[in-house]
């Protein structure tokens, strides 16, 4: 007569541990949206990674910069399918230029010249890097460039990074190749306040590309005419030596836009909108706001074209050759100045 009795007692001694068990797990699951983001589970319900905002239409209108960026991202893909041969495997060595906000959720490839220095200031404000600073240019310039402010890419473990390149949005600004190019020789050669490029870079090519230089010349190197910076870049000795420095090497070589799908392409000509777009996608355009950039110190095509006034033809070719990829992959024009 016990038995049903014990059978009842064992019966809802299960029914409890089940019940029990349901609750831990149910305790302790975190959303899928949450994980490996950086938020709190208490956000995840609320809050959409980047990613999710950008291809996910029941978040973000349709609209022109929309399209805009979609129709990048399809030339960016044709023209690498078009014109990459062989595709290889990423290594660390590639991802050095790749900025992780895992605040955010956010991959950020910096090419100088071409707005960096004030997207770094934007993530170390993201990031906290920045301390007490909420406005990007109370960043000192030269600390927004200090090693170990940022982490890149390269400093993850192999299933860490894939995690972050499947689940981060991944942004890069560029600019016309050209333009760029000339930028880099106006800030690093004809500005006083860069002697350690005029030690490092000048003296280097006045010695192998000026006829007869003055012994002061060799010494200082910090009179570097554009015409000799071009034999410099197209001297293929100089890349037998050394990689180029990251103020005149390729977009293609730094980012490596046929290996990473960049979600978002901006571009300098673009740039306030692009940078509204991201942070908008982010969802901190009311934390951070990026900053105005000085439009009367730009380097612009119609500058550009003087400069490449006093290159002769022969070598004008030559150094399109070495950025036509660029050109390519990013949709721009050559340039109508050019004369071969």
């Amino acid at each position: 007569m016990r038995k049903p009795k014990v059978n009842r007692m064992v019966l809802a001694m299960c029914l409890g541990c089940f019940i029990m068990v349901i609750f831990y797990f149910q305790s302790n699951l975190k959303p899928a949206s949450a994980q490996g983001s950086g938020r709190s589970s208490g956000q995840g319900k609320s809050w959409r990674s980047p990613l999710q905002m950008l291809y996910d239409s029941d978040q973000l209108e349709q609209s022109t910069v929309q399209g805009t960026h979609q129709g990048r991202r399809e030339l960016l893909e044709d023209a690498c399918r078009s014109y990459t041969r062989k595709r290889r495997v990423l290594i660390p060595e590639d991802l050095k230029h790749v900025i992780v906000d895992d605040q955010h959720g956010l991959l950020y490839c910096y090419v100088p010249k071409v707005a960096c220095t004030n997207w770094k200031r934007v993530l170390m404000v993201l990031t906290g890097a920045a301390g007490p600073h909420r406005d990007p240019l109370a960043i000192p310039a030269n600390e927004a460039h200090v090693p170990g402010n940022l982490r890149t890419l390269s400093e993850y473990s192999t299933s860490q990074i894939n995690q972050r390149l499947r689940s981060y949005l991944k942004f890069v600004f560029v600019r016309e190749p050209f333009e760029r190019l000339v930028s880099a020789y106006r800030n690093k050669f004809t500005r006083s306040y860069n002697t350690a490029f005029h030690k490092r870079y000048g003296t280097k090519i006045i010695r192998r590309h000026r006829p007869n230089p003055q012994a002061e010349a060799l010494e200082r190197g910090d009179d570097v005419s554009f015409e000799e910076f071009v034999y410099y870049l197209v001297d293929p000795a100089t890349q037998r030596e050394e990689p180029f420095n990251e103020h005149w090497e390729r977009v293609h070589s730094l980012c490596h836009p046929c290996l990473i799908h960049y979600d978002v392409v901006g571009k300098y000509e673009t740039l306030e909108q692009d940078s509204r777009y991201v942070l908008q996608l982010a969802g901190v355009e009311g934390q951070v706001t990026f900053p105005a950039s000085a439009k009367n110190t730009r380097t612009t095509g119609d500058m550009a074209a003087q400069f490449f006034n006093n290159i002769r033809p022969f070598y004008q070719k030559k150094l399109y050759n070495l950025y036509h990829m660029d050109f390519l992959l990013f949709n721009y024009s050559t340039p109508e100045y050019l004369k071969f």
